[in-house]
């Protein structure tokens, strides 16, 4: 996704989604295409729910070559929080409240036979509290493609509290975009956020579910058009 002036905008998804979720319009992959960015490219990065975290380390090891990140609904890591402790204090919040068997744990296989457990979303979930301001073919689709996703807590780099710096992460222009009708992920839970990360700046999108780019896809686009006319 490109727009005027040399800017690029890096979709990333969130936990249990792929790249579908974005059809509208991975660390390593993610890592690869900044990367390979050509010198004076200014990337916009936009993260969406987990992907929040993909974007962080991004903005870590490339700070010169992110103009701005954008976090939808997303997790926005702090420096000298490890991203364990941030990933289990939101997921704690988001799950509060939910209907039993809304999100489930189950057992899966990692590096070396060690026991990870992955997170799957059930229907009644996605229905009520992920997609209910979403298109009813949207829904549907993403019943079919959901997959099981993985928060990785255990993996070093989750436990590292000096994966971010202030010289490098905190250097980049972050805006946090609001879903105000998230059911996932409540607008308090965002605020509460955002409250962590002094500086950051606010977008609202009225009527988003934590599907913003399902519920509001055309708002959300207007939002990137309005990040990018305030980059460098």
């Amino acid at each position: 996704m490109e727009v005027g002036g040399g800017k690029h905008f890096v979709l990333v998804h969130g936990l249990c989604h792929v790249a579908w979720c974005w059809y509208k319009d991975y660390w390593r992959p993610l890592l690869d295409v900044v990367a390979a960015a050509l010198d004076g490219d200014r990337l916009i990065l936009v993260g969406h729910s987990h992907g929040g975290l993909s974007l962080a380390l991004v903005m870590e090891r490339f700070p010169r070559k992110v103009a701005a990140a954008a976090f939808v609904a997303a997790a926005l890591p702090c420096v000298g929080n490890t991203w364990a402790l941030s990933s289990r204090r939101c997921f704690r919040r988001a799950a509060h409240g939910l209907p039993t068997g809304a999100i489930t744990g189950t057992g899966s296989e990692g590096a070396g036979g060690q026991q990870r457990t992955a997170i799957v979303m059930g229907p009644r979930f996605m229905e009520e509290k992920y997609y209910q301001e979403s298109p009813a073919e949207d829904v549907t689709l993403a019943k079919l493609l959901v997959r099981p996703g993985n928060q990785f807590l255990d993996d070093p780099l989750m436990k590292d509290e000096a994966l971010l710096t202030a010289a490098n992460y905190g250097s980049v222009k972050k805006v946090y975009v609001v879903a105000k009708a998230d059911e996932a992920s409540t607008e308090e839970m965002q605020r509460w956020i955002l409250a962590m990360s002094p500086g950051t700046e606010v977008e609202e999108i009225a009527g988003a579910d934590h599907a913003v780019m399902n519920s509001k896809a055309r708002e959300l686009c207007d939002v990137l058009g309005r990040v990018a006319s305030r980059c460098d």
